[in-house]
Parts: C-alpha cells; sequence; structure tokens
C-alpha cells in the first residue's frame, strides 16, 4: 500500500483522482473543503495552501497538485493582480507543496510528483494570457525538477482540454456551448475527470517508471491536429 498527498482533492479531477487511489492506497487530501467520501484509507486535512502553512507529513510516495484557475478575459481586462493570483493558485502553491513535502518524498517508495498545465500553453487562445502563462511556468517547474531530483523523484504534468468540471462550467453552461466545444475538437469531445484522473494514477505508479520531466497533452486532438 503506497501513501499519497492529492492537493485539492475535494472536487473534480482531483476527487477523481482521490477515488482511484483509494481502494489500494492510503490518501491524505489537502484542501479548503472535505470530500464528500469518507474511507478508511482517506485523511483530510482542510487548508488553503496559500496563505496557510501545510501540514507536516514524514513520509509519501507521491504528490499531486490538483488547484488551478480558468480567468478568461481580455488583456485589457485582466490586471497584474489578476496575473498575480493565478500565478500564486497555479505555480506558487506548487513550490509550496514542493518545499514542504520533498523531504518526504524523499523518504518514499519510487516517489512520483504530477502537476497540471493546460492545452492553452502550447495552442495560442484569446482570453487566456494569464492562465496560459501561469500554466507555462508550471511546465518549466516540471522540466526543471524532473532533471534536478532524477533520478529519485519524477515529475510529470498533465496538460488537459476542457475538462467537466466546476471550474469549467461557465463554459458549458448550457446545450450550444457544449456542442460548440465538442466541435472545436477533432474527436468530437471534451475530457470527463475520470480521463484525466487515470492519467494522473499512471504517472504515479510504477508502470511510468521511465517517465520524468513530460507534459502529457489530453488535448482531444486541438492542438495536435488539424482537421
Amino acid at each position: 500500500m503506497g501513501k499519497y498527498i492529492v492537493i485539492g482533492g475535494s472536487k473534480g479531477i482531483g476527487k477523481a483522482i482521490i477515488n482511484n487511489l483509494l481502494e489500494q492506497h492510503e490518501v491524505i487530501n489537502i484542501s479548503r473543503s472535505a470530500p464528500e467520501k469518507e474511507h478508511n484509507n482517506l485523511t483530510h486535512h482542510t487548508c488553503d495552501v496559500i496563505n496557510e502553512d501545510l501540514p507536516e507529513i514524514n513520509e509519501v510516495d507521491g504528490l499531486v497538485y490538483c488547484p488551478g484557475s480558468i480567468n478568461l478575459k481580455p488583456i485589457n481586462r485582466l490586471s497584474v493582480e489578476d496575473f498575480k493570483e493565478d500565478f500564486e493558485i497555479n505555480v506558487i502553491g506548487a513550490v509550496k507543496a514542493m518545499h514542504a513535502y520533498l523531504p518526504a518524498l524523499k523518504n518514499g517508495t519510487n516517489p512520483a510528483v504530477v502537476f497540471f498545465s493546460t492545452v492553452a500553453s502550447d495552442l495560442g487562445m484569446p482570453f487566456h494570457a494569464s492562465v496560459a502563462a501561469s500554466k507555462s511556468a508550471v511546465e518549466g517547474l516540471t522540466k526543471s525538477l524532473g532533471a534536478e531530483l532524477a533520478p529519485t523523484v519524477r515529475v510529470n504534468a498533465i496538460a488537459p482540454t476542457v475538462t467537466d468540471t466546476d471550474l469549467a462550467s461557465k463554459l458549458l453552461r448550457n446545450e450550444r456551448m457544449i456542442e460548440n466545444m465538442k466541435d472545436r475538437h477533432p474527436l468530437k469531445k471534451y475530457l470527463q475527470p475520470q480521463e484525466v484522473a487515470d492519467m494522473a494514477t499512471f504517472l504515479l505508479s510504477d508502470k511510468a517508471a521511465s517517465l520524468s520531466g513530460q507534459v502529457f497533452k489530453m488535448d482531444c486532438g486541438i492542438t495536435s491536429f488539424k482537421i
């Protein structure tokens, strides 16, 4: 049985990751709200990652940092504070997590870290300046830490397209928007949280033992194909 920290596991992709891990592993969730699920293998710590100290944990086999933002505005409506807030959520929070738990990871068995980026870091999209800038920093962090921590700790990231979570609800708020979103993707779909969780679970596992410093684009074809 492994031991994994999921930061931001009460909703969306993080919740699906916890559900994937719980039956076979001990899971520690850290988020502002508790998961609805209760399980003997699940421990929750209520914590605002940006503004509070993270709980002390001495040994862990994997870390997933899930918090993110979708702050879509034209550049003239994106304030400097918007950029700072997105950077804090996406990058500074991840750095805080690494500072807090790198010693514990080094004590773990085949430890791995998973961060989250976005397809908007690869594909220029209007109104995505702030989130694309911060998530691009996450990709740089992934590659740098992957190199620095090899061979002890593997570090990878997932860059999903639109995923059916509360965070993306404004983009999928009616049938017309849902159909338009599907049509934008060559595979004629967008992502479900379970699909992304399955990729994260794989990257945490020994099946991904040869993978580090990689950014995996789960894009439904939108950055890969022109059809």
